[in-house]
């Protein structure tokens, strides 16, 4: 709370105050529009002899009525208002909290957990304030000037009520919280599976069908939904109750306020006619102080909320670059890895351990290895995207960060991202203020001139989701031309051919090394395919550097290379 409600809570300080005074007034308007009627009802039961001894209630009838109407609406405007800011503010930070652990996004957060941050975590917090802080900012002053004005009269009466309608505001809320911890905690966990489940099963619905296991996941899935509806009926069920609870307090006020006022008037403290004027009075307030309880009911599921974004937060190893902060010029890019071990957060075995490496300008690189020793992790850590546990990695005399990213660093995924847009969208993304020239000039180095040619509308054919309008090999190709636009001297490759048939994966391996001929390529591969065309060879094994050498050197020095690349070209 701390750290995602209070810092917002006091930069809108001032909206808030005024909120409340907003709602404040609207409440007031409600109740003294039933005040004023009361006492001009029972003033016109008495017949007064002059129209113009009931005429100030009648114009305040008026006046109060249209209060009644336009500071609510005043309220909830200036109320969203405030919400909509802090969302932005949360989604900005919550945007940036997540970017620079972007390339390792699969590894670390399943799609249900996104999902559920981002759907249903940050769009649930605008309910904290909406329907808690600010209604109970506005029950809490409310009830104070309604005790206070009873104390005018009488203070033993104002002290009953006190208490009374402490039931309303204190007793019932922290009742109704402690019931709705368990099962609001219980709800969130079961709908964050739920929503793991299902993206999972989407994603393998094929291999579902395959195997003729759909019925199951659906009676499983079926079986789950039915628990998450059952807690919500015991929610709903107390609900019901403290419902029920409430409008007892509140009608056991009612009439204690017209026994008391009877009283009053017998006692000459005031008019006959003021009776039905405090009794409609509290129709109003109270019904500001009933949806207190049911405010309060679900801090515990605002707290889930929170303590899953921190989690998030907390898992982020980096915090994102200023777009501010100015990036140096390297006038020789030249990447020196100096005694790198880096240990995955919860293991004690290092994945890489005390590596050394040096990759001159221009150099192309292939990393190969087992999988699990360590190439993708050496990728992130050449990104920024990850920081080393000890060592160090620089650009030129620069440390490696997330923010040399498309200035110094460009990065081809086994699976780039292409969105439901054009091509040329998909492709000036790289660099959106790229000219017409610069992005054709990517287009013909990717070797995508004739397809997009061959395509009716061209660069604005429309990719779909995923690019599933084309083929992976297209589809790399695409994403090459989104790096190639950012023109970067470095260019890493992971596992970027994988999936792909021999004859496209060669093609596209040519491409790349002939269109990035200037660049220095640290290349990630599960197989030799191309090993030929580079300049150095790296195999790690158990996070240290097993073999190193050129294509030859290391076809004629050794064998197990040898083995292994025969055995590859055979495959």
């Amino acid at each position: 709370m701390k750290e995602w409600i209070m810092p917002y809570i006091r930069q809108h300080k001032s909206r808030i105050a005024l909120t409340l005074l907003i709602g404040l007034l609207g409440v007031g308007s409600g109740a003294m529009l039933l005040f004023v009627s009361g006492y001009l009802i029972s003033k016109s039961a008495l017949r007064p002899e002059n129209v113009m001894m009931v005429y100030v209630p009648i114009v305040a009838v008026r006046a109060f009525s249209i209060g009644k109407a336009v500071f609510p609406y005043l309220e909830r405007l200036v109320s969203h208002d405030i919400v909509l800011r802090i969302l932005a503010s949360m989604r900005i930070r919550l945007y940036r909290l997540v970017e620079p652990q972007a390339l390792f996004f699969r590894s670390r957060y399943q799609t249900g957990d996104l999902l559920g941050v981002l759907s249903d975590d940050i769009e649930h917090l605008q309910d904290l304030y909406i329907r808690t802080i600010l209604p109970a900012g506005l029950g809490v002053v409310l009830y104070a000037v309604v005790i206070s004005i009873f104390g005018i009269f009488d203070i033993s009466f104002a002290v009953m009520m006190l208490l009374l309608l402490g039931v309303i505001i204190f007793l019932i809320p922290i009742v109704s919280y402690h019931v709705n911890r368990t099962h609001h905690i219980t709800i969130k966990k079961r709908r964050n599976q739920l929503y793991q489940q299902l993206t999972d099963a989407i994603y393998g619905i094929t291999d579902w069908r395959a195997s003729g296991r759909t019925d199951t996941f659906l009676q499983s899935y079926h079986a789950q939904d039915e628990q998450l509806v059952q807690t919500e009926r015991k929610i709903k069920s107390w609900k019901h109750l403290q419902d029920i609870i409430s409008q007892l307090v509140v009608g056991t006020s009612i009439i204690l306020v017209m026994i008391w006022a009877t009283v009053q008037t017998g006692q000459g403290v005031f008019e006959p006619t003021l009776i039905a004027a405090f009794t409609l009075m509290l129709f109003s307030v109270t019904d500001a102080f009933v949806p207190l309880a049911d405010a309060v009911s679900h801090i515990p599921s605002y707290r889930d909320s929170i303590s899953r974004i921190k989690k998030m937060e907390e898992n982020a190893e980096l915090q994102v670059n200023s777009n501010d902060e100015p990036l140096a010029f390297i006038e020789e890019p030249s990447l020196k890895l100096n005694n790198v071990t880096y240990h995955y957060p919860g293991t004690s075995t290092p994945i890489l351990c005390d590596l050394s490496l040096t990759i001159p300008v221009g150099k192309k690189i292939a990393v190969l290895g087992k999988s699990g020793a360590g190439k993708s992790t050496l990728v992130k850590l050449l990104a920024g995207a990850i920081k080393p546990d000890s060592g160090s990695i620089t650009i030129g005399e620069q440390t490696v960060h997330s923010g040399l990213l498309s200035h110094q660093i460009g990065v081809l995924n086994q699976k780039p991202h292409l969105f439901d847009t054009t091509i040329g969208n998909n492709i000036r993304i790289g660099r959106p203020e790229a000219s017409e020239a610069d992005v054709w000039k990517a287009i013909e180095q990717a070797q995508l001139s004739q397809l997009i040619h061959s395509l009716p509308k061209g660069l604005d054919t429309p990719m779909l989701e995923m690019g599933s309008r084309f083929s992976g090999g297209e589809r790399q190709r695409i994403a090459f031309a989104r790096v190639l636009l950012q023109n970067t001297p470095i260019l890493l490759v992971d596992e970027a051919t994988i999936g792909l048939d021999p004859i496209t994966e060669t093609e596209l391996i040519q491409t790349i090394l002939h269109a990035a001929s200037d660049k220095t390529i640290v290349w990630v591969t599960h197989h030799l395919a191309g090993a030929k065309n580079m300049d150095e060879i790296i195999f790690i094994k158990d996070g240290a550097i097993s073999i190193h050498g050129s294509h030859d050197k290391l076809i004629k020095e050794n064998a197990y290379y040898k083995e292994l690349y025969f055995m590859d070209q055979l495959n």
